[in-house]
């Protein structure tokens, strides 16, 4: 019988297969065991990594651009106007900070200000409403 294999064949085939399954299971087992005895979670690797990463590149950030103030001393007239976008005089509405407080990372936070900043400046735009909020910072 050339080139179709005979039930024999066929059989030890399947048996070769199956020790081979079998210990793949038993070493699969031990690997889940030994993860389960080390207390370890995946969920929790995971959020203390980005946690690290976040705190990391925040100070990085922080050390390349420091945060400056670009309003002249004495100049008091925008903080009677209403909100303005952090470390700028440009007005904004209350929801705009907002949305800005609920970005989580903060070198993300400041340059999405810094985007729209620069885009309400190109524009002169004197109040930065939400539309034009979600226009401007998106990269």
């Amino acid at each position: 019988m050339t080139g179709a294999m005979s039930t024999r064949d066929i059989e030890e085939r399947l048996d070769a297969l199956e020790t081979r399954l079998g210990r793949l299971e038993t070493l699969l087992g031990a690997l889940n065991d030994k993860l389960d005895r080390s207390g370890v979670g995946l969920a929790e690797s995971k959020a203390g990594l980005q946690a690290w990463v976040t705190e990391y590149v925040s100070l990085r950030l922080q050390q390349l651009v420091p945060e400056t103030c670009e309003h002249e001393p004495g100049d008091e007239t925008a903080r009677h106007e209403g909100p303005v976008l952090p470390g700028t005089r440009i007005r904004c509405t209350d929801e705009v900070l907002h949305r800005l407080g609920r970005i989580p990372i903060p070198f993300v936070r400041q340059m999405v200000t810094q985007k729209v900043a620069e885009t309400a400046r190109a524009e002169n735009v004197p109040m930065v409403d939400v539309p034009f909020f979600e226009r401007a910072a998106t990269f």
